[in-house]
């Protein structure tokens, strides 16, 4: 009884050669001998194959479709050749599913790094120029990132004609099985060192640590990165370097709390300028500042600085929040506690001392 071999690739008679392809990609993987262990795989590989030989050839397809089989050409062994002419890239598809590269690698990209730096309030509101040292691998200056002792000692590799991989056929019981790895000597470089460098030990790369030097832009914020461009660890092979991310801690204030952009401060004042109204001294980023204080301020009132906090990053700028806290006096003379007394008895029980007493 013919076979059916849409069927067996799981697609349907007017299937193109792309949906065969993917097809028989896909079941490959399943049931090749080298990945799949279990009983019968090989006699199902060997109908995969079979299948894919014919539908991916046009005149063996027309042909099948007409009569139910290939006439005059049983099938004998598959050869992944006979996938060239329809298109297919052999090696493409067993270098997805056998996990070998047997393309040269390419010049690769350098590591990225991290490092967290603390920063004060003033540095964050202000800006500040850094010089930190940096650990990083480097190119190697003396083999300026080659590996070896001289450009000589960089050799096409004899085991593979400098293709980076290795072409293997082995007649089976099914036909013709071709198999394309990865050269083992070389690595799928195609070339190696003869005589690597004494500096890298042939990696082209040393670690050292270097001084990076980059500012704080003003308005910074907690946890913010900065991007240093080629400031990370070298490329192999020549390729580009990494960056360096700079992430901000800021590191609390004796004397200020952030809020955003706007800082707050507590100030402590007298009875009698509350009362009474003045001036005092607040603490700024800037230095010393004097605020106003109207009378008959309450404690834990909040005054508003304007542009006396931070600038922020893309235009405006915060505020200082100042509480004034009323303080009482923990001993009073005994002319001072008269005169608070007769103040006591003209403003009445809920006046702003006795609210300060009670």
């Amino acid at each position: 009884m013919a076979k059916d071999y849409y069927q067996i690739l799981g697609v349907g008679k007017d299937a193109s050669k792309e949906e065969i392809k993917t097809a028989y990609k896909r079941l490959a993987k399943k049931y090749h001998p080298d990945l799949n262990k279990e009983h019968g795989t090989a006699e199902k590989f060997k109908e995969i194959n079979e299948a894919a030989s014919v539908l991916a050839d046009d005149e063996k397809r027309r042909r099948y479709d007409q009569t139910g089989n290939v006439e005059g050409e049983p099938f004998s062994g598959f050869d992944f050749r006979d996938f060239m002419g329809a298109g297919f890239d052999v090696e493409g598809i067993f270098d997805e599913f056998l996990g070998g590269s047997f393309r040269k690698r390419r010049p690769s990209r350098g590591n990225d790094l991290r490092y967290d730096l603390d920063m004060t309030l003033e540095e964050a509101a202000a800006g500040a120029a850094k010089t930190i040292n940096v650990p990083r691998l480097e190119q190697c200056t003396k083999c300026k990132g080659l590996g070896a002792e001289s450009e000589s000692d960089v050799v096409t590799c004899d085991r593979c004609n400098g293709h980076g991989a290795v072409r293997r056929e082995q007649r089976t019981p099914f036909g013709i099985f071709a198999s394309t790895t990865t050269c083992s000597k070389c690595k799928g470089q195609g070339k190696y060192i003869k005589n690597e460098c004494a500096e890298c030990d042939g990696t082209g790369l040393v670690r050292k640590s270097r001084k990076i030097e980059f500012e704080i832009p003003a308005g910074a914020e907690e946890g913010m990165h900065l991007r240093l461009r080629g400031e990370g660890e070298a490329g192999g092979k020549g390729g580009l370097n990494g960056d360096l991310f700079v992430v901000l801690h800021e590191k609390p204030h004796d004397t200020f709390r952030r809020e955003g952009n706007d800082i707050i401060v507590s100030v402590p004042i007298d009875f009698a300028t509350a009362a009474l109204g003045g001036e005092i001294e607040v603490p700024t980023l800037a230095g010393k500042a004097t605020l106003k204080i109207p009378s008959g301020t309450q404690s834990n009132t909040i005054f508003r600085m304007k542009e006396k906090g931070i600038p922020g990053l893309h235009g405006g700028h915060g505020s200082e929040k100042v509480e004034v806290v009323v303080k009482v006096p923990e001993r009073l003379s005994r002319r001072q506690k008269e005169l608070l007394e007769e103040f006591q008895k003209e403003s009445g029980k809920k006046s702003f001392i006795g609210k300060i007493f009670e």
